[in-house]
């Protein structure tokens, strides 16, 4: 199955998902997907909701 969605997210074909490294693999799907990014902490989300008393 994850085979089937390497090829389709990234245009390989089985036998190159089968010859990739997992780091290889991995390195993929982080450049498609990002970085991560931290939630806000209660400090910024205070900040947020005095600036936008609306809701």
């Amino acid at each position: 199955m994850l085979a089937g969605q390497a090829g389709v997210a990234f245009g390989w074909a089985p036998e190159a998902f089968w010859r990739a490294t997992p780091a290889e693999l991995m390195a993929l799907v982080r450049a498609v997907m990002g970085e991560a990014v931290a939630p806000p902490d209660r400090e910024t989300i205070a900040k947020l909701m005095e600036a936008y008393p609306d809701g």
